[in-house]
């Protein structure tokens, strides 16, 4: 088994301490952190993505995996500054104005994370203001908007129109989700895309990163 495999098989069962050692090993032996983090950390949380889409791992298994996986990035990020290591992407999310609930679009943050996309997280209760403005400083390329009840869902159709009147609608794709939220209200607001689950999400995510969607 190689190092790349042992840190993918450690992050997946949640071992944090084995994850961290294992990433200074691979530190020591001069690999390039770029490689630890897509070999390794990376690969591993991809598996944990698939698992948990097809019903085979739950929460609780993604997040101990995305603990370990964020202990070997914090090893790596300085080195990765060092190499010049590019993230995929630059993605905003929060919960939109009203709704104070996180799990689920802590869930989604991780996940993307997990694709090796930077993700800036506005919290819960955002204004549709705070998701353009962010989006246009950071020069992120989504906006994700997590809505759990059916009386805040409105607020993602502000969120479409404040950035249509910031100028920046043809330039940041919206990505939608949320217990209440479906595709045909994403397309009645004029969002962009859909997901029913942080798995999902991120895969979409890393499309639109990568310039396929």
């Amino acid at each position: 088994m190689t190092i790349f495999e042992e840190i993918s098989e450690m992050l997946q069962k949640g071992k944090r301490k084995d994850v961290e050692a294992l990433v200074q090993s691979a530190i020591d032996q001069k690999i390039p952190a770029g490689e630890i983090l897509d070999k390794g950390l990376l690969a591993g949380m991809t598996i944990i993505g698939t698992k948990f889409k097809n019903n085979e791992v739950y929460v609780p298994e993604v997040l101990i995996a995305a603990r370990a996986m964020n202990a070997g990035v914090a090893l790596l990020k300085p080195l990765m500054v060092a190499e010049g290591v590019k993230s995929k992407g630059k993605v905003c999310i929060g919960t939109v104005k009203g709704d104070l609930h996180d799990i689920g679009k802590n869930l989604v943050k991780m996940m993307i994370e997990g694709q090796g996309i930077e993700v800036v997280d506005l919290g819960t209760d955002v204004s549709p203001e705070t998701f353009v403005e962010t989006a246009k400083t950071q020069n992120c390329q989504i906006i994700c908007c997590s809505a759990l009840l059916t009386t805040t869902m409105g607020a993602i159709g502000d969120v479409v129109k404040v950035a249509e009147k910031e100028g920046i609608r043809n330039k940041v794709k919206i990505m939608v989700g949320g217990a209440p939220v479906t595709d045909a209200f994403c397309k009645q607001v004029g969002a962009d895309y859909y997901t029913a689950d942080a798995a999902s999400a991120a895969e979409v995510a890393l499309q639109i990163c990568e310039g396929k969607m």
